[in-house]
């Protein structure tokens, strides 16, 4: 007779290698923003996959990086701290590039102290034509451990050996019991989601100059049995940001707005009313005050 699982497992990599799309993928349905832009996960966010062999708490981090201001040092914080309480790490690497200077710091800043089961997850194995180039670009990943990882190449994108890797985290996770319910996938509160959704929406439909300048507040949620009613305060740092986001006759802010509010409204089946006020804080990235509401 098998024993049932549990464990928590860290998603681990630089930016833009596919973690958040990883997870969703794992848990079968949208828990976390995706976007092509770096830094799009800014806060730690957990995903619950119940099997009938094993529950899985996997928490989805920020991409790592060197950090270069206040909230990249937040970011870098905000990951490292994940990992020495897991039972496991997915170390996520772009299967089609060989290792960079990204992959190397990671393992020398982040990875090095870890002494626990990991796992390398080679995402977008699959756009690497060349077979021996694939393996090469493999073996550049395996040879920054001394300890011999088992390695799985998936691709986030069309689900390809997925099951494969669901297999590999269920045999390195400890025996255990269930700690939530089978139909809980998220321990994320409802706020939290609905800052995360209004700022995937602002990353979607502005351009390099936006994304890692804003940041979403939630200033009130209440919950009535028909409609959430939702007040939202995206913050940016200079005037001509406040004026992009918000557009020409404010067509821009509509948009992200009704497109946020069509998810949340998918999310919990109900009506909800979203607010969206737009606000110059300068430099507020470099700044310690405050920044934990605002990353």
């Amino acid at each position: 007779m098998k024993h049932y699982k549990f464990g928590y497992t860290a998603i681990i990599g630089r930016p833009n290698v596919g973690k958040s799309t990883i997870l969703n993928r794992l848990i079968g349905q949208k828990i976390a923003i995706t976007t092509n832009k770096a830094q799009t996960t800014r806060r730690r966010i957990n995903g619950i996959l119940t099997t009938a062999e094993a529950q899985i708490v996997f928490v989805d981090t920020p991409g790592l990086h060197k950090p270069v201001d206040k909230l990249g040092e937040c970011l870098v914080e905000e990951a490292k701290s994940a990992v020495p309480d897991v039972d496991l790490v997915l170390f996520v690497v772009d299967g089609s590039t060989s290792a960079g200077r990204g992959d190397k710091w990671i393992v020398g800043n982040v990875l090095k102290q870890y002494n626990g089961e990991m796992i390398i997850v080679a995402n977008k194995y699959d756009l690497e034509k060349d077979f021996n180039k694939r393996e090469e670009n493999l073996l550049t990943y395996k040879t920054l451990f001394e300890k011999n990882y088992p390695c799985v190449k998936i691709s986030a994108k069309t689900g390809r050996n997925f099951d494969t890797l669901l297999n590999n985290i269920i045999r390195k996770l400890p025996i255990g019991e269930k700690v939530y319910d089978d139909e809980i996938i998220t321990d994320e509160t409802m706020r939290n989601i609905a800052r995360e959704l209004i700022r995937e929406k602002i990353l979607l439909y502005t351009h390099d100059e936006i994304p890692h300048s804003v940041a979403v507040i939630i200033d009130s949620y209440e919950e009535k049995e028909n409609i959430d009613s939702i007040c939202a305060q995206i913050i940016v740092e200079q005037e001509t940001q406040k004026g992009i986001i918000i557009g020409k006759n404010a067509s821009l802010l509509k948009k992200i707005g009704t497109e946020a509010r069509k998810e949340l409204e998918f999310t919990l089946n109900k009506k909800v009313y979203l607010d969206l006020q737009v606000k110059v804080i300068k430099d507020w990235r470099k700044k310690s005050k405050d920044l934990d509401k605002m990353y």
